[in-house]
């Protein structure tokens, strides 16, 4: 991708969006519905839309919440929902819409106090926490569009369990708002916000006290404290923002919020990359103001803006990839928590770096690779079968020391501190510990590009058969795998990944543009790298015809 000119500095009045009038387009426009673009659909992480392209408005929260609802009485869940929201213009408005809908059909609902902003990973401990406590099962809705742009908007639907949920519920979910859209809202039951308020079905709890209290039975702050390791926390203006202080208060941590801003338009950002506005923790161009502050810490963090991913930024070498600092979190986990089991996998998605893979082998860990979205761990975190799940952009959890589910969602919070911890025991930052693994394993080469894909080579990746591929070498080594599922648990990648003994490539589409996706990574070098990725998109352009 280019480089846009105005990357890493700070946007300006004409970079900012609109909010007036995009909070008035979620009220005023509807969906169409012969366009699929403006339909419910179901990714990785929920749906996901904006207003002014009718593809995230008020009648869509309606049509999900009741299919929500719909689901719940066919499951038998009968406990609360745990409803919250994050920082993004749309997601108050579609919190209350939520609200209408689940007051109008009799459903209890618990919100954090005061109506406050409420980060992911805090609404999958709610529900895992409530869960252990009640027999009558709850499960969460949380309006969040994660690191997506200002204009976006965003619904996932967590089940029991606490994370993500599965495709066979999604797919549900989807079918029937859909249903519901069109037919004009008809068998939506919801009643207006004064009388949602005054059902006193609706509970405010502060979830984000409770979370905070627990967080010491999966980090070690204690030892934090003791160090003093120096910390700089930028919430990107998210959920997390009141989040920080209060974590720092209860385990007096030397702790610093370099931005406590809140703003619908996110206007004290850096543009990233491809000049747009988008709070991702793991671009250097989106953390530009963090970085110009590092060397004030010994750690820098930082949270998209509802707190499930995380950025980490060590003095002694600037911000850290999301799959070199998994490696060294999932290394240092191994050999410090000595309470998780010894026959529990750890996770990590099929397009994450091998170095996970030579750390797993050398703890004698199996490893379980898992298509792309972190739905796939989910499972085995709450069971105890998986004590690790990580994806490339950023996004892992954890149980706590005795390997019992702590958060089954992704969990900025707990690895951001896990960063602190790992400083703080063994008097190294996570990027020196990462130097170390390169000096055991070599240097990994890894890069993500986005290419062009239209119908037909989008419909060709997904439909893939590893029979499709007649190719026996790829950058100059044989292929050693060809994969269209993946290994750890036989689910569909939705694409493609090809492995050779130096390399390995993967490529799936996009699920709402006209690109696809390419990760590559060579243990040999950069030039080996530029191999990879132009070889892949030659073949797969001769795949797709």
């Amino acid at each position: 991708m280019t480089m846009h000119d105005r990357a890493g500095t700070v946007a300006r009045s004409v970079d900012l969006v609109d909010i007036p009038q995009l909070i008035s387009s979620y009220y005023t426009l509807t969906p169409q519905m012969d366009n699929t673009a403006e339909q419910v659909s179901f990714g990785t992480s929920g749906h996901r839309g904006s207003a002014f392209k009718r593809s995230f408005n008020q009648a869509h929260i309606y049509a999900i919440t009741q299919a929500v609802i719909d689901h719940r009485r066919q499951a038998g869940i009968n406990g609360p929902m745990f409803l919250g929201f994050d920082t993004h213009a749309l997601s108050q408005p579609a919190f209350y819409s939520a609200l209408e809908v689940l007051a109008g059909n009799g459903v209890p609902v618990r919100i954090q106090s005061n109506h406050g902003f409420l980060p992911t990973p805090v609404l999958s401990f709610a529900v895992i926490r409530h869960n252990r406590q009640h027999s009558e099962l709850a499960d969460g809705l949380i309006l969040t569009p994660s690191h997506n742009p200002p204009q976006d908007g965003g619904i996932k639907y967590n089940p029991p369990h606490g994370g993500p949920a599965d495709t066979d519920v999604t797919g549900f979910v989807a079918e029937r708002a859909n249903f519901y859209l069109r037919n004009n809202l008809d068998g939506v039951r919801r009643v207006n916000r004064d009388v949602a308020e005054a059902t006193k079905l609706i509970k405010a709890v502060d979830m984000i006290g409770s979370y905070i209290d627990a967080l010491g039975s999966v980090v070690n702050l204690d030892a934090v404290a003791k160090a003093g390791v120096s910390i700089g926390v930028d919430p990107m203006g998210g959920a997390a923002v009141s989040v920080w202080s209060r974590i720092a208060e209860r385990y007096n941590l030397k702790l610093t919020v370099t931005n406590d801003r809140v703003d619908a338009a996110f206007g004290f950002m850096a543009l990233d990359k491809d000049g747009a506005i988008r709070m991702d923790c793991s671009s250097s161009a989106a953390m530009a103001p963090l970085l110009a502050l590092k060397d004030q810490f010994d750690l820098a963090l930082a949270n998209d803006p509802d707190a499930d991913r995380h950025g980490i930024v060590c003095a002694d070498g600037g911000l850290m990839n999301p799959n070199h600092y998994l490696a060294v979190a999932i290394d240092y986990l191994l050999g410090h928590r000595v309470g998780w089991g010894t026959d529990a996998a750890i996770g990590k998605t099929l397009v994450s770096s091998a170095m996970i893979d030579k750390v797993v082998a050398m703890h004698q860990r199996a490893l379980m690779e898992v298509p792309v979205g972190f739905k796939w761990f989910v499972d085995g975190l709450a069971n105890g079968t998986v004590v690790f799940g990580g994806e490339e952009s950023a996004g892992a959890s954890f149980p706590d020391f005795g390997g019992e589910a702590f958060s089954t969602d992704k969990d900025g919070f707990i690895l951001c501190l896990l960063a602190a911890e790992i400083l703080a025991v063994t008097g190294a930052s996570p990027a020196a510990h990462y130097r170390k693994l390169e000096q055991q394993f070599g240097r990994h080469h890894y890069r993500r590009v986005d290419a062009p894909a239209t119908d037909n080579v989008r419909n060709a990746l997904k439909n893939l058969s590893a029979d499709d591929l007649d190719q026996t070498e790829l950058a100059g080594d044989a292929i050693t795998a060809t994969l269209t599922a993946a290994p750890g648990n036989g689910a569909a990648i939705g694409g493609l990944k090809v492995v050779t003994d130096r390399g390995w490539f993967a490529a799936r589409p996009s699920g709402t543009e006209p690109i696809y996706k390419i990760y590559a990574e060579s243990s040999d070098s950069e030039a080996h790298l530029e191999q990879l990725l132009d070889q892949a998109q030659q073949l797969i352009a001769k795949i797709s015809g």
